[in-house]
């Protein structure tokens, strides 16, 4: 699955919005939104999940968690059939509006489905478009939004980044001047709560003239620092380092805040493991018994995986001893593990790829 891909696909399967239109052909499907986003998550591989539900609200996790959790036994086939059926569909459709708007995109689902399920395929992704601000950004060539933002104010520039994927809007930033990155960075860490009326404004005016159409969306909160880490880190090297001094010029302990949360202590996961090894060699044993402390449990077995049967058991032992440690020291303990890997990464021992998709390589 590619980013653009995932992004889509985490919006579709939100329980918010997943309720699928009817059709001739899964009329019979009378089933509630969240089990259908359950259904179609349980087809997958686990890492394939895991990526799509990353994408998730916290709520949504949960909530998706507590219906995979009650599928008890085979699902029939035909429905399973049904509702991967109905998610292609609105797949299609996205790619369509993407492409040309929803005029090309009834058109073209016309053609190949009949004008009645076209029209319900459409109206449910009309529903899903107003759960997203400026969705219909989402597809388009990251050259042609550069090219129409560039000139654009910085804080406008700063709304429409905080709403796309972080690979796009991190292409987007990438190909600003240097010093439009820092400003804009700064706006997108430093963003809260947005008034929704300003969002609709903003666009309905990027709508008209994109010549595209753009729904009404009715969501407040975007930006602040946790947006700005996740485009930062799909982010070029170069782009990154622009990014942060001119953060660092404006705002200095804005700076510190981001490059703490560049990378977090679960990402050690999507280390090789011969990089991880020479991270373990740098971290005391002390400071890795508390950072795992009340981890996912892949995190924890990626860790000891890459130890020595002994230090592994010892590992396992001290964590045992250490017995309830209050959240703030593990965290303290985490930052430290993420300071030798950022350390290492500056010295050069180890590169991390960012694109969203490459992994980290020694």
């Amino acid at each position: 699955m590619t980013i653009a891909n995932v992004e889509d696909l985490a919006g579709l399967l939100s329980p918010s919005t997943a309720v699928m239109p009817a059709s001739r052909s899964t009329a019979r499907i009378n089933l509630p939104g969240l089990r259908k986003a359950a259904m179609f998550l349980a087809q997958l591989s686990s890492e394939e999940a895991g990526l799509l539900m990353s994408k998730m609200r916290p709520s949504e996790v949960e909530a998706v968690t507590s219906e995979l959790m009650k599928l008890e036994g085979a699902v029939d086939p035909e429905t399973v059939d049904g509702v991967l059926g109905e998610f292609h569909e609105l797949m299609q459709a996205r790619r369509f509006v993407g492409h040309g708007g929803f005029e090309f995109a009834r058109d073209m689902l016309s053609a190949g489905l009949g004008a009645d399920r076209a029209e319900a395929v459409l109206n449910r992704l009309n529903v899903v478009y107003s759960e997203i601000p400026f969705a219909s950004l989402r597809n388009g060539d990251v050259r042609q939004l550069v090219t129409f933002l560039k000139d654009e104010h910085p804080q406008v520039i700063a709304l429409v980044l905080a709403h796309l994927p972080a690979a796009q809007s991190a292409e987007v930033l990438s190909r600003l001047s240097p010093d439009m990155q820092g400003v804009v960075a700064h706006r997108i860490a430093t963003m809260d709560r947005t008034s929704p009326d300003m969002v609709r404004m903003v666009e309905e005016e990027l709508g008209r003239r994109m010549g595209s159409m753009i729904t009404n969306q009715d969501l407040a909160s975007v930006g602040g620092v946790s947006a700005l880490v996740e485009i930062i880190n799909r982010s070029a090297r170069p782009a990154e380092r622009s990014i942060l001094d001119g953060l660092e010029s404006t705002d200095p302990e804005l700076a510190e805040q981001v490059r703490a949360q560049m990378f977090v202590f679960e990402d050690i996961v999507t280390i090789d493991d011969r990089s991880l090894q020479l991270v373990l060699r740098d971290v005391e044993a002390n400071d890795l018994a508390t950072a795992l402390k009340g981890v996912r449990p892949d995190v924890r077995d990626k860790i000891t995986r890459n130890l020595s049967e002994r230090a592994a058991e010892n590992l396992l032992e001290e964590m045992e001893l250490l017995g309830p440690v209050r959240a703030r020291t593990v965290e303290e303990a985490q930052a430290k593990v993420v300071t030798v890997i950022r350390a290492m990464e500056e010295q050069g021992t180890l590169t991390i790829s960012r694109g969203g998709e490459d992994e980290f390589v020694a």
